[in-house]
């Protein structure tokens, strides 16, 4: 049952075009590639007196580096930055294993949902690639 929310929970994220479009707004370009795999994501955030007020990714790549970057950028509208980048490193932290408690992870949403991948080392940086980047964009404003 919950292999099957999983799977049906990336490839309803990976297919979404709804935040892939380009931001014709955006404070804050930035990109994230992982050439052992191809994957390769651009994400672009508005942001407004420390608010990410929209935010949008570009790219290629896995299903599930897809999909991570979907959720991300429907989690991260409206979050001030410190809350982006505190939510950038749990999610990171999840993936690592470091932090399974589904009490703290509950903050994520529906990234909480990819927490597994942390038992797949092939696929952890397909996971992280957008998470990287946008705590790389926030550390940069």
């Amino acid at each position: 049952m919950l292999d099957e929310i999983y799977t049906e929970l990336i490839a309803e994220h990976s297919r979404s075009r709804e935040n892939r479009q380009p931001l014709p707004n955006a404070t804050i370009r930035e990109r994230g590639h992982n050439p052992s795999c191809g994957d390769d994501i651009t994400i672009e955030l508005a942001v407004a007196d420390g608010v990410i007020v929209d935010a949008s990714f570009n790219g290629a790549g896995c299903a599930i580096s897809q999909a991570s970057a979907d959720m991300m950028i429907e989690l991260m509208r409206g979050k001030p930055l410190a809350e982006a980048k505190r939510l950038a490193e749990l999610f990171i932290a999840m993936i690592q294993g470091t932090v399974t408690s589904d009490d703290e992870l509950a903050d994520l949403d529906e990234a909480a949902a990819l927490k597994n991948i942390s038992t797949m080392p092939a696929r952890v940086k397909c996971a992280t690639l957008a998470w990287h980047a946008l705590d790389n964009a926030v550390n940069k404003l």
